[in-house]
């Protein structure tokens, strides 16, 4: 039989049949006319949207047990009206509210009461607003306390309701940043006393708790010694396009925004994010969402939780033991989280089959973009993710899922630590033909582990990785990637160019790697293409027939299992012109990135 179709409409109403001059309201009440006919289907079941922004009074929860799925060898589909033609319409599934009632003061600062909203995003006329900030740290002479800090200036005591202030730490390790809340700020004539918010300053000290002895000395390293940044205060709103919250009164809060040119009260749409899901999937299987753009949500856990403790990837500390690492008496040793936590995302399916998740924006986000966790057989392709907080794919315990032509850049923005694209302990993932630039650190990660075997890392473009923090690369995997050369990881025809920071690697393998090819991959513009020395040091890892414009330390004496063969170095000042000449590096530059797309 024919495909069965509904249509939502911002003109609609959802007590309607769902008909294309009758259709519903919101996507609600189209879920729950497909629930009424999943069990019985003799074709696909279609949603369509007609374009404009439907803003979701609350999440759009998929679930098998209430006949979300398609059945019987069909699917269900959601998706704009058009989909795939020149007149495809525009559909944003939003999670925010419109902030009005706005008024200018003297100084030019828009303020509007917010409620009991205190948002860490905002979106002003389509384009993300940033948290006022001030970007030299703390004035004064500054010493760390039990409790928070001393500054003999009293600058501080004229920043106005320090209850939103929030203290910003990058580099406390070099791959990680942390974000602490303030408590409280006093003082006297002569001097600041800064109290941070409690659990969490404790916790950071245990967290951060380091030693470093490879660049000489005692090894002595406080990450926490002084703030670098502090965010979220009306005294920083300087620059056009900066907001700060005032939380003087609960439940009264007041939005504070410098506006950019061209932005006029009454006339530019200002939408702070509410919902911390916008969308989510348990247990579903034969679903297709294509064509959407999911915007302005949230995520509240650094105030519920005093900070975000970050240690590796999207890991953070919320509560527990902390566990010391080793790393050898010439390197020093670390402290991790001994139960860590995982940053969520907006959008996430969990336990999910057969789901296909394809040309969709994932834009103006709080949290992560997309987790798909326990996912069997998920497709991931022709998406773009930007401007997200965390980010932009993660994968974790899978098997079988593709991330195959999209495009992740400008994520992290908040939580710089997060890597562009995160596979954790995951069974036969295929990432092929993505491209990734400008993100604060890893551009893909992939973390081994029992699970682990059969990953490919195919054919992606790397570009502008590692833009703020330290220790990563374009691509790093750690630990070992199934049991044998056969059935581990195959990293292949990459291309990767200027990895930022200082100490990073365009191919990383660390802590542990074991069973990983790197095969025919093009490194230009990192600190150096490959490691060989990590700690736990890597086992039977092959570099073959890569590109790179410096040789690797290292290089004729590898680890004993490590093989470094066939590989070519060319002139790193005319790298581009030297690797476009050799057949093979033309071959590989014509295959990485997204297919279909001049690049």
């Amino acid at each position: 039989m024919p495909e069965i179709r509904f249509f939502v409409s911002l003109d609609g109403q959802d007590d309607w049949p769902g008909t294309a001059d009758r259709p519903f309201a919101t996507p609600h009440a189209a879920q729950e006319a497909v629930r009424s006919l999943t069990h019985g289907m003799t074709g696909d079941i279609v949603v369509t949207f007609t374009a404009g922004v439907h803003r979701l009074a609350r999440p759009l929860a998929f679930d098998e047990s209430q006949g979300d799925s398609g059945a019987n060898g069909y699917r269900v589909i959601y998706q704009p009206h058009g989909y795939g033609t020149p007149e495809q319409a525009e559909v944003e599934l939003s999670g925010g509210r419109e902030i009005t009632g706005w008024s200018a003061g003297g100084d030019g600062v828009w303020t509007a009461p917010a409620g009991d909203l205190a948002p860490r995003r905002l979106t002003v006329g389509g384009r993300p607003a940033t948290r006022a900030a001030r970007a030299i740290g703390l004035p004064g002479n500054v010493t760390k306390t039990a409790a928070g800090y001393v500054t003999d200036s009293v600058e501080p005591r004229s920043w106005p309701d320090p209850s939103g202030l929030e203290f910003v730490y990058p580099g406390v390790y070099p791959w990680s940043e942390a974000r602490i809340a303030v408590a409280s700020i006093s003082g006297d004539a002569s001097s600041t006393t800064i109290t941070m918010a409690q659990p969490a300053f404790d916790n950071a000290r245990s967290l951060y708790d380091s030693k470093w002895y490879g660049a000489g000395g005692d090894g002595t390293w406080d990450g926490l010694a002084a703030p670098s940044v502090l965010e979220n205060n009306v005294a920083f709103l300087t620059e056009p396009g900066t907001f700060a919250v005032s939380r003087t009164e609960s439940g009264e809060h007041v939005l504070h925004y410098r506006p950019r040119a061209g932005e006029e009260i009454g006339k530019t749409i200002v939408v702070a994010p509410v919902l911390e899901t916008l969308l989510s999937g348990h247990g579903v299987h034969d679903l297709v969402l294509r064509g959407f753009t999911f915007a302005d949500a949230a995520w509240t856990g650094p105030t519920r939780t005093g900070g975000y403790l970050h240690y590796h990837g999207n890991a953070r500390y919320e509560d527990g033991e902390f566990q010391k690492i080793d790393l050898g008496e010439d390197v020093g040793y670390v402290h991790v989280p001994a139960e860590p936590v995982q940053l969520p995302a907006n959008v996430s399916v969990t336990s999910a089959s057969r789901v296909v998740v394809e040309d969709n924006h994932f834009t103006r986000l709080g949290a992560g973009g997309l987790l798909i966790e326990g996912g069997t057989d998920v497709e991931i392709r022709g998406c773009v993710f930007d401007e997200i907080s965390g980010s932009g794919i993660a994968v974790h315990t899978s098997t079988r899922v593709s991330i195959e032509d999209n495009l992740v850049h400008h994520v992290g923005t908040e939580y710089r630590g997060s890597p562009a694209v995160l596979v954790v302990e995951s069974a036969e993932t295929i990432l092929a033909h993505n491209e990734i630039h400008d993100v604060p650190h890893n551009g893909i990660v992939v973390t081994g582990g029992e699970r682990a075997k059969g990953t490919q890392v195919v054919s992606n473009l790397v570009e502008r990785s590692m833009g703020k923090l330290m220790d990563g690369g374009g691509i790093y995997l750690s630990a070992p990637q199934g049991s044998s050369f056969a059935g581990g990881a195959m990293v292949r025809g990459n291309v990767i160019r200027d990895v930022l920071t200082s100490y990073n690697f365009g191919l990383y393998a660390d802590y542990g790697a074991a069973w990983i090819t790197f095969l025919g991959n093009i490194v230009h513009g990192a600190d150096t293409p490959i490691v060989l020395q990590v700690g736990p040091p890597m086992e039977n890892v092959a570099f073959v027939g890569n590109f790179w414009d410096v040789r690797p330390d290292g290089y004729d004496a590898p680890p004993e299992t490590v093989t470094v063969a066939a590989n070519t170095v060319l002139p790193k000042e005319t790298f581009a012109e030297a690797v476009r000449a050799d057949p093979a590096g033309a071959d590989i530059l014509a295959r990485a990135g997204r297919r279909g797309l001049k690049r």
